[in-house]
C-alpha cells in the first residue's frame, strides 16, 4: 500500500481552493447536497470521506478536497468505513436517488422538474447539476431530456402515434418533441424510432468510471471509460447496429449499475442483463463460451479454444475476447496467459484487481489504484 506522503502537493483532480471554506462548512454540517460532488481526505489519518459522515470532524488545515473518490486514491487516502465513499447507488444521497427514480418513472410533470421545484425540495440546482455531471456524465436536465425522449421512442415503438408519444412522456407540444428528435437523434420521432438510439451513460466503480450502452432493451456496451480504442468500438456499433450513438441515461443503465454495485462488494456472481453482442458467428461463440467460466476461476486461452471445439485457434480466440464489447459481465478477465496476465483491454491492474476480488483476497478500493498499463 502506497505511503501517504502529507507534505505532497495535491493532485491535479483537488477542487479549487477559493470554495473550500463552503465545502468545510458541508463537512461540518453533513450536509447531503454536496454528498457526490466533493469528497475529504483527512491527512491524519489517510482515509477519505463523504459530506455526510458521521466520523468526528478534522481541523480545516488536515483536510484535501477532491472531485472524486478516485483522486483521493490516487494521492494515497484509503475510503473511510463510517461513510463507504466507494459504495454503490444505494451510498447516494436519498433525495437524489428519488430525483432520478421521477426521471426514469416518467409521468409527464415529474420530469420537468426545473432550478424552482429543486429548491422546494430543499436542493441546490448546482449542486444536483454538479453530481448528476460527476456520476453520469451529464447534467440533470440533459438525464431528464433523454429520458423522455427514449420514452417516447418506446412508445411509438409500440405502437403509439406520434401526438401520443409526445404528450404522454412529457413534451408540451409535437414541434417540440419533433426538435428534440431531430436534435438529439437526427431523424424525425417516427425515422428516430424506427433507427433507434444506442443511449450511453456513465457509471461509477471502484476500479473507474464506465461506459455502459443500451439498444433496445438490451446491454451493447460497457466499457471502463479510459479504455484505448473506446471510441472505435462505439463507431463499430453505430455500424454493426444501423444506430447512432446518443448520450443518455434509460432504466437499464440504473439496472447494471446497481448489479455492478453488488459485484464488487461481493454480494453478486451472476448478472441477469439481457445482452446485445453483434459480431461474427465466430466472435459470439468465443463471448459466449467466456460466460462459462465460473465466478472466480480462469482459464487459458488454450483452454478456451478447446472448450469451443478449436484447440488450434488460439490466437483468433484471443483476438476476439479483445474485440468484448462488455466488461465484467462477459468476463474476458477470466482468461489468461501461460503463467502471466496478459490481455485485458482495460489495464492489467484493473485484471489483477477483478481476479482477486473473484478469489477473496481482498477489498477493492482498501488500496490505491491506478490503471496504467492499458493495452
Amino acid at each position: 500500500m502506497r505511503v501517504l506522503d502529507k507534505s505532497a502537493k495535491l493532485r491535479p483532480d483537488h477542487i479549487p481552493g477559493k470554495a473550500e471554506r463552503a465545502w468545510y462548512d458541508a463537512l461540518l454540517h453533513r450536509d447531503s447536497n454536496y454528498d457526490g460532488v466533493v469528497y475529504y481526505g483527512i491527512a491524519t489519518t489517510g482515509i477519505f470521506c463523504r459530506p455526510v459522515c458521521t466520523a468526528r470532524k478534522p481541523k480545516p488545515e488536515n483536510v484535501r478536497y477532491f472531485a472524486s473518490a478516485k483522486g483521493a486514491i490516487d494521492a494515497g487516502f484509503r475510503p473511510c468505513k463510517i461513510c463507504d465513499p466507494l459504495g454503490g447507488p444505494e451510498s447516494n444521497p436519498l433525495a437524489y436517488q428519488e430525483l432520478v427514480r421521477i426521471v426514469q418513472a416518467g409521468g409527464g410533470d415529474g420530469e420537468r422538474l426545473r432550478d424552482a421545484e429543486l429548491r422546494a425540495r430543499g436542493l441546490d440546482p448546482d449542486a444536483v447539476r454538479r453530481w448528476c455531471k460527476r456520476r453520469f456524465g451529464m447534467t440533470f436536465q440533459a438525464l431528464s431530456r433523454s429520458a423522455r425522449l427514449a420514452r417516447a421512442f418506446d412508445a411509438i415503438r409500440c405502437g403509439a402515434t406520434v401526438t401520443d408519444a409526445a404528450l404522454s412522456s412529457g413534451y408540451e407540444s409535437l414541434s417540440g418533441f419533433g426538435e428534440a428528435s431531430r436534435t438529439t437523434v437526427g431523424a424525425s420521432p417516427r425515422e428516430a424510432a424506427r433507427i433507434g438510439a444506442i443511449w450511453i451513460s456513465r457509471i461509477g466503480t471502484p476500479l473507474g468510471p464506465m461506459l455502459a450502452g443500451s439498444f433496445g432493451e438490451a446491454l451493447c456496451l460497457l466499457e471502463f471509460a479510459d479504455r484505448r480504442g473506446l471510441e472505435t468500438e462505439i463507431g463499430d456499433l453505430e455500424r454493426l447496429l444501423k444506430a447512432p450513438a446518443r448520450p443518455g441515461r434509460v432504466p437499464l443503465h440504473e439496472t447494471v449499475e446497481g448489479q455492478l454495485a453488488e459485484y464488487f462488494a461481493g454480494e453478486r456472481r451472476e448478472f441477469d442483463v439481457p445482452l446485445l453482442t453483434p459480431g461474427t458467428d465466430f466472435q459470439r461463440t468465443v463471448w459466449n463460451a467466456l460466460r462459462n467460466i465460473p465466478y472466480g476461476q480462469t482459464v487459458h486461452y488454450g483452454g478456451q479454444a478447446s472448450a469451443i471445439g478449436r484447440p488450434r485457434a488460439v490466437r483468433a480466440v484471443a483476438r476476439a475476447n479483445g474485440q468484448n464489447r462488455i466488461s465484467i459481465i462477459v468476463p474476458c478477465h477470466r482468461v489468461i496467459g501461460a503463467g502471466s496476465l496478459v490481455g485485458y483491454g482495460g489495464g492489467l491492474p484493473r485484471k489483477k484487481a477483478l481476479l482477486d476480488l473473484e478469489a477473496g483476497k481482498r477489498v477493492l478500493g482498501t488500496a490505491s489504484f491506478q490503471p496504467g498499463g492499458k493495452l
